[in-house]
């Protein structure tokens, strides 16, 4: 398995169109097979009226494909608390989600100009 129990992951959901939501997803990993995750965690949506993202504030339960193209997954720290994440702006103006503890990941799907 390329996943394991108890990994914590970010997911991004690929766009198709400019239009489509920008969602992603923090959360661990609770089952695994060959071809899919159930992750537990909190779906972030952005908001374009406050330019930024949002966390819906509900834990909830997504199935995603390891090996489908429509997501990229990012691994986190096991030490990363998906309770505590959120994205801020680094000091180099750049777009990051993190725990405030042991993760900070860059998130560039906007490009450098953002």
């Amino acid at each position: 398995m390329i996943l394991e129990i108890g990994e914590k992951v970010h997911v991004i959901t690929r766009r198709l169109f400019e239009t489509d939501l920008r969602r992603h997803f923090i959360g661990e990993v609770i089952r695994i097979n060959e071809t899919a995750a159930l992750i537990e965690g909190y779906t972030f949506i952005f908001d374009n009226s406050k330019n930024q993202y949002i966390r819906r504030p509900e834990k909830r339960s997504r199935i995603v494909g390891i090996a489908d193209s429509g997501y990229i997954i990012n691994l986190l720290p096991v030490t990363a608390d998906p309770e505590d994440a959120k994205y801020v702006q680094s000091k180099e103006n750049k777009l990051v989600v993190s725990d405030g503890k042991t993760f900070s990941l860059e998130i560039n799907e906007f490009g450098a100009s953002r």
